[in-house]
């Protein structure tokens, strides 16, 4: 009787354990691999107040099969920094799935970082609870002194100089300077001024004859530049006529210039018109119809110019009507007009002198 009462006892145990025998041997080997594993790492387990950790937690499953992480994470002490989820990779024809969890401890001492769980879920089918491993970690202090040695005593922090502290001051000295350089100036003696240069004004046919000396001494005709010299020569006397009679005759032809000369009113004779136009005459056919006169030619042209200006300059008591008709009017000739200082008076000489190449006149006095 008591045997069976023990065999009635132990039977419920024994269908459990056939029943998992048989599961184990008839389920295919195959559908056995299948269930899903889990694996973690911590990086670290000695940290200081505040450093990182990565913990990694890995999951391999049925590519069909999907891992739902958890939404949020509590893992005491320690605390969760950021979450970050890897592309998932195959391998063998599983699927590993990774999370990469930064944590951070900023209590001092022994912490532990407790097992979370999350999900595997298979389209259809029932979906499987995995839980990580719990980690110990040690949390020490930053700095923490090997030796223990007790240390000494600082001394108070001095102030350091800044920009506001030292404003002040600067203001103060730059307001000191400026009212000790009022100062000097207001007793500083008062200086004479510079003297002013007095200009004495020369006539348009003093500076007309020079040129003209200037030109009959240069060596143009003897080195065969006749066309050179008569521009030259036609420029000083068109110079002339602009400085003498208000007639801007070096922008103008020489039948604008003959027109210019009744234009204005200018105390000229016909003769004296009808000799200005001979002598620009020659000129003219000298640059522009390529004629070539003779050296002695040459020195009649300069002969025309001189005597044109003899007859037609400004007598010093007529100077300023001749000025009124030529709408000039020189500032130090006005009476009680004081000379203007580093005034400068453009001489036909000096422009001589300072005319550009042969070829750049010719240029210019075609272009007109």
């Amino acid at each position: 009787m008591s045997e069976q009462l023990r065999w009635a006892a132990s039977r419920p145990i024994l269908i459990v354990a056939f029943t998992w025998a048989m599961a184990i041997v008839f389920v295919p080997a195959p559908l056995r691999a299948q269930a899903p594993r889990i694996r973690t790492d911590l990086d670290t387990a000695l940290v200081s107040v505040g450093d990182r950790m990565e913990f990694t937690v890995q999951v391999e499953h049925d590519p069909s099969a999907s891992v739902v992480w958890p939404d949020s994470l509590t893992l005491g002490l320690v605390e969760v920094l950021g979450v970050e989820i890897l592309p998932p990779a195959q391998e063998g024809g599983r699927t590993i799935t990774r999370a990469r969890f930064t944590l951070a401890a900023f209590e001092l001492g022994d912490l532990e970082i407790p097992s979370f769980e999350m999900r595997v879920e298979t389209p259809g089918g029932p979906s499987t609870t995995l839980s990580t491993d719990s980690y110990f970690i040690t949390v020490q202090s930053v700095g923490l002194d090997e030796g223990g040695d007790i240390r000494a005593i600082r001394g108070p922090l001095g102030i350091p100089l800044s920009v506001i502290y030292l404003l002040p001051w600067i203001l103060l000295l730059v307001l000191l300077g400026a009212l000790g350089y009022w100062f000097w100036v207001k007793r500083k003696p008062a200086e004479a001024g510079p003297r002013r240069s007095v200009v004495i004004p020369r006539f348009p046919h003093e500076d007309a004859l020079e040129a003209l000396d200037r030109l009959e001494a240069s060596d143009l005709v003897a080195r065969g530049e006749i066309k050179e010299y008569h521009i030259l020569v036609s420029e000083i006397i068109r110079t002339y006529v602009e400085d003498r009679f208000g007639v801007y005759a070096l922008e103008m032809t020489t039948g604008e210039v003959v027109e210019g000369f009744r234009g204005v009113g200018a105390d000229l004779s016909e003769d004296n018109i009808q000799a200005f136009e001979a002598f620009a005459g020659r000129c003219d056919l000298v640059k522009f119809a390529k004629l070539r006169p003779s050296p002695d030619a040459c020195r009649d042209i300069i002969a025309m110019a001189r005597s044109f200006v003899d007859v037609t300059q400004a007598h010093p008591q007529s100077k300023e009507h001749s000025q009124a008709q030529s709408g000039h009017v020189d500032p130090s000739a006005a009476p009680g007009a004081p000379p203007e200082e580093g005034a400068q008076h453009s001489r036909p000489d000096e422009a001589l002198a300072a005319m550009p190449a042969p070829e750049q006149n010719h240029a210019r006095t075609e272009g007109r």
